[in-house]
């Protein structure tokens, strides 16, 4: 009988003989594929009551002694614990479960430089604390929790659940475990660069509606970019907690910091990481202009229709906040015909924003900083009120010019097209109770499959002696 036959009639009672030979093809096929040193697998059956269920028996190889768990070492055997189960990885539709009773090990007095431990449960190599599914006294095995995290990067965790006969608990607690795990084992390395921001989270609580943050720092640098942190909302507390987790050495290797133009965010760079040239991002400062012009529209467009004018400003938002440049022909005349015969402040603050462009042109600071000086005394002059942002420039002038010295090798752009997968993360995450569980999502795609023994510059998993794919292949193969 062969391993197809045998699931082509899982739903019939199998005879004895049945049983033998299907167990002598299961086993073999365990012990090739998730092979265990110190371990034999037994036999192989169908769940008494259960035709979709395969329990496997699993015994220590003989003359084999266990491990302590609390030295790692060889010790003599003490006793038995009662028999229990470990869920594995399902295939053809199956549910699998490993059978076996832990062995107990006692301390002995040699070595002697070896603490004694007492009386301790054996430490399983493919299993490791208590993992239990909802109504099953069983416990998840390493395979199967890093099957379950490879499949919850693809698709939903309920998606993930159903086929493999497990919880959208379990498949929460083995993508939190992995996460974990990457984070205790990660090789940060020196650091040059980092980027910081932060994305709003959307909460209700009750008839109260309000914003929440999350904090997120990044590595730039050229070849290496990766998530470094995420911190619970924006405060100079939070913030503080990233630099306490990288440690005043690799604090004091960073050359490049790239932020918005939140004042605990810069207050907190300018404390605990001042010998690296801070750079306000372009892609804030012109965001803020882009604000700011946009608020000159609206109120003059409102202000036209009190008057009973004609609606001039009505539907040119993007004519004015789009370049000049970028503009298509039909909206290049529009824009020409709407503003010939107005004096609009709205006009002028276009072109505020369009002489602005001229300052990422230069390439020394001195001559930035010249044109920065008198482009904000103009905007100051203009009289429009929202374009007195030219204050704020005026106020982060030296960390505006920072840019320059860096010469374009850093930038926050990348950052923000790293936020809009964060902000994917959020709508995938709707209906989650936690902001921890939105945070271990967005972590896991930052995951990677290699190797345990191969130094990484992001989250890896666990490695195992046989990763969990190659049981379907080996399958497959036959």
């Amino acid at each position: 009988m062969s391993v197809a036959s045998a699931s082509a009639d899982a739903l019939s009672e199998p005879c004895p003989e049945e049983v033998a030979r299907l167990s002598l093809e299961l086993t073999t096929l365990w012990d090739r594929c998730y092979h265990s040193q110190g371990f034999v697998y037994k036999e192989a059956r169908f769940a008494p009551g259960k035709p979709d269920t395969i329990e496997v028996g699993v015994v220590p190889r003989q003359g084999s002694k266990p491990y302590c768990s609390g030295c790692g070492k060889r010790r003599p055997g003490y006793d038995r614990l009662p028999e229990r189960t470990f869920a594995f990885i399902p295939f053809w539709g199956f549910a699998v479960f490993l059978r076996y009773a832990r062995r107990r090990a006692l301390w002995a007095a040699w070595p002697i430089d070896c603490p004694p431990c007492g009386i301790t449960a054996e430490l399983l190599p493919g299993a490791e604390g208590k993992h239990q599914p909802f109504g099953r006294q069983c416990h998840l095995t390493t395979a199967y929790r890093q099957f379950l995290a490879h499949w919850a990067r693809k698709l939903s965790w309920w998606e993930v659940s159903r086929p493999f006969h497990t919880s959208w608990d379990q498949v929460y607690r083995s993508v939190e475990w992995i996460v974990q795990w990457g984070l205790e084992h990660r090789i940060l390395g020196p650091i040059k660069a980092i980027g910081a921001d932060e994305i709003a989270l959307l909460c209700m609580h009750g008839n109260s509606r309000g914003h929440k943050y999350l904090t997120l720092v990044y590595q730039i640098e050229a070849g290496m970019v990766r998530l470094l942190w995420v911190g619970k909302e924006r405060t100079v507390k939070t913030f503080e907690g990233f630099f306490t987790m990288l440690g005043q050495e690799a604090c004091a290797g960073i050359e490049f910091v790239c932020s918005n133009m939140w004042r605990p965010t810069i207050r907190v760079i300018r404390e605990r990481c001042s010998q690296a040239v801070h750079i306000l991002d372009r892609f804030h400062i012109v965001a803020k202009m882009n604000d700011a012009l946009d608020d000159v529209r609206a109120d003059e467009a409102r202000a036209l229709t009190r008057n009973g004018r004609e609606p001039v400003l009505k539907k040119t938002r993007w004519c004015l906040l789009k370049r000049s440049e970028n503009l298509t022909t039909p909206r290049r005349g529009d824009s020409k015909s709407c503003y010939a015969s107005y004096n609009l402040k709205s006009v002028r603050a276009y072109l505020l924003k369009e002489d602005f462009q001229q300052f990422w042109e230069y390439a020394q600071p001195t001559w930035a900083g010249k044109f920065l000086d008198a482009w904000c005394t103009t905007a100051l002059r203009s009289r429009i009120e929202p374009m007195k942002m030219a204050r704020m420039c005026r106020r982060h002038r030296p960390l505006i010019l920072n840019g320059f010295k860096a010469k374009g090798r850093i930038s926050n752009g990348i950052v923000e097209g790293l936020n809009n997968k964060a902000k994917l993360c959020i709508r995938k995450s709707y209906g989650f109770r936690s902001p921890d569980i939105l945070e271990m999502l967005y972590t896991m795609p930052w995951a990677s499959f290699r190797s345990r023994n191969r130094p990484t510059n992001s989250i890896e998993e666990p490695k195992i002696r046989k990763f969990c794919p190659r049981v379907w292949v080996n399958i497959s193969r036959r």
